[in-house]
């Protein structure tokens, strides 16, 4: 069986030769399944929340870790480690070379979370090497970026899905459909919080600092497409909040909340046509140069109103008759009480990943489009996008998203693309 249509992927069971001795779980024993018929897993990026990621990817049973990638020393020997203190063997191969990963032939699929502004480039580059990927979010650092990647995608065949896991969350399905059924009353606005940005408070200046030895951290990799920048180690842990490396808590949040909102309206390839709020930013300067605070108020072309706001992580939907609001780490509350009576919501925590970690390996096998794939993720991204831009342009924005381009304002529409510094590219 061939899980992939490029003629690069690998051919399960076609070409490998018998071993002499093989144990039960090479042979699909007990309940274990055949080696040749498993997925073999590369990982790109070992930091604490693609850590995560690999031991849901390591239980499940049809799945193999073959490698694993990351530019800091440290990392790779966590990662290296967990994959063989699991499987009982020291198989598992580490580099700091995403090259090496793509080269593979017996590496079927790759597991992306390496931070913003690399998570584009890998996964292009793993479709045209004829894997299929899972990417943490969010995964662009521009509009022009994501649709890029949506071509690449559509080109090679590839089976791409967004790390928006709660997107399979029963505790998501069970908020849209109440939504859906009346009990708010007809959907008139949206309120979507985010939290306040990582390290906000932080007066952060990058000082620079001699560079570690490549093959301890390999900083010019790690900086990616992003402008070459004197290396400082507080430049390197604060990435999130700078503009030129990633967009905060909106990009950061953003994807999961406004897919959910996207999934509830019926249509996820729509888009708010119009944008305004307000933002504010430290004084100070320095590295620490994405807003802190901040409400976007948006508008979609049938009334419905979305806001985004740094209050506490959730997603309240807001009817005629009532409203419902789902926190981040699962609890739900509801007014007026009638809008939960005789239901029992199911938990929604935010760490609930495997099916959509399942939903991606079973695509893999069937060649059907994931939850999650590339054309909606882009489009919520694109959401967030807007949203930053017009926090940066500090004015109203009217979308066009036939055309993903802003109308009447040229500054923009320049910033729906960046220069990538060389040779990295989509």
């Amino acid at each position: 069986m061939a899980i992939g249509k490029q003629v690069t992927r690998r051919k399960f069971g076609k070409t490998a030769a018998a071993p002499l001795f093989a144990s039960a779980s090479a042979l699909g024993l007990n309940g274990a399944t055949p080696a040749s018929d498993r997925i073999a897993l590369g990982v790109i990026g070992i930091g604490g929340r693609n850590r995560r990621n690999l031991t849901t990817f390591l239980e499940q049973k049809d799945v193999r870790v073959a490698a694993v990638c990351d530019l800091f020393a440290e990392r790779r020997e966590v990662g290296k480690k967990m994959v063989d203190d699991y499987y009982g063997n020291a198989a598992c191969a580490a580099t700091r070379f995403h090259e090496e990963i793509f080269e593979r032939a017996d590496i079927d699929a790759v597991l992306i979370g390496a931070g913003d502004r690399w998570h584009a480039v890998l996964s292009s580059l793993a479709a045209r090497a004829g894997k299929d990927v899972y990417c943490e979010k969010p995964f662009s650092l521009t509009i022009a970026e994501g649709r890029a990647l949506v071509k690449t995608v559509q080109k090679t065949g590839a089976v791409w899905q967004c790390g928006t896991q709660r997107k399979s969350n029963p505790g998501y399905k069970f908020l849209i459909d109440v939504v859906n059924s009346g009990r708010i009353g007809k959907l008139h606005a949206v309120r979507l919080s985010f939290g306040a940005s990582g390290n906000w408070k932080r007066n952060a200046f990058a000082a620079p600092e001699p560079a570690p030895d490549p093959e301890v951290f390999d900083y010019d990799r790690w900086l990616g497409q992003a402008p070459w920048a004197p290396y400082s180690a507080e430049r390197v842990a604060l990435w999130r909040i700078n503009w030129d490396t990633g967009g905060g808590s909106i990009a950061d949040m953003g994807p999961h909340f406004i897919e959910t909102l996207q999934w509830a309206r019926g249509d996820e390839m729509d888009a708010p046509v119009a944008y305004e709020g307000e933002a504010e930013y430290r004084a100070e300067g320095g590295i620490n140069n994405i807003p802190y605070w901040y409400e976007v108020r948006a508008r979609y072309a049938d009334g419905l109103r979305l806001y985004l706001d740094t209050g506490a992580k959730g997603l309240k939907f807001i009817g005629d008759k009532g409203w419902i609001f789902l926190s981040d780490t699962g609890g739900m509350q509801a007014k007026p009480d009638s809008v939960l009576q005789g239901l029992e919501p199911p938990d929604a925590h935010y760490l609930i990943q495997e099916p959509h970690m399942r939903n991606f390996l079973d695509c893999m096998r069937s060649r059907k489009l994931p939850r999650s794939h590339a054309e909606i993720a882009h489009r919520a991204h694109t959401i967030v996008h807007c949203a930053n831009i017009c926090l940066r342009l500090g004015r109203p924005l009217r979308w066009d998203a036939g055309n993903e381009r802003f109308l009447g304002d040229d500054e923009a529409n320049r910033m729906i693309y960046r220069a990538m510094r060389a040779p990295w590219r989509v």
